[in-house]
């Protein structure tokens, strides 16, 4: 047997003011989603924002169903309306928000296991990394250079 380790670095910056102009912009595109987000099951509403090589942001909110399994997270809504409008472009960046209606949420919020799957699906099939920028509703932001720095080990086709 041997041991293995795996780590990766990641920035985090004390608020949406200390990124830099295009990350700024990204952030409160996903700020904006997050406001047409429909849940009024969880209260918990996610905004996200993906930049595309060819300049375009696209956003998505999550959007609840009293049928939980039948609704979709604000990541996946984005990449996806990305994937189905702007067909082989690029995803640059992603930008990702949450906040409660019952309390503060002042950590950064991470995708869920089913969006960093879907995200990681985009990045293996654009041969690129797709950097992520998350926060709470306020407070600091956490980027990572890649998705694969969240899933690491993550399933693609190479195993099918």
């Amino acid at each position: 047997m041997k041991k293995q380790t795996i780590s990766f670095e990641y920035q985090v910056y004390g608020s949406v003011e200390e990124l830099g102009s295009q990350d700024q912009e990204l952030m409160q595109a996903a700020i904006k989603a997050r406001k047409d987000a429909y849940a009024p099951y969880s209260n918990f509403l996610v905004g996200a924002a993906v930049l595309l090589e060819n300049g375009e942001v696209v956003i998505g909110s999550n959007q609840e169903n009293a049928s939980y399994p039948s609704g979709l997270c604000a990541e996946r809504v984005a990449v996806f309306h990305a994937g189905a409008k702007f067909p082989g472009v690029v995803i640059k960046a992603i930008a990702i928000t949450a906040m409660s209606k019952n309390h503060l949420v002042d950590t950064p919020a991470a995708p869920c296991g089913n969006c960093r799957q879907a995200i990681s699906e985009y990045e293996f099939r654009q041969k690129a990394p797709i950097p992520i920028l998350m926060m709470g509703e306020k407070g600091e932001v956490i980027k990572c250079k890649s998705l694969a720095d969240i899933l690491p080990l993550g399933f693609n086709n190479t195993y099918l």
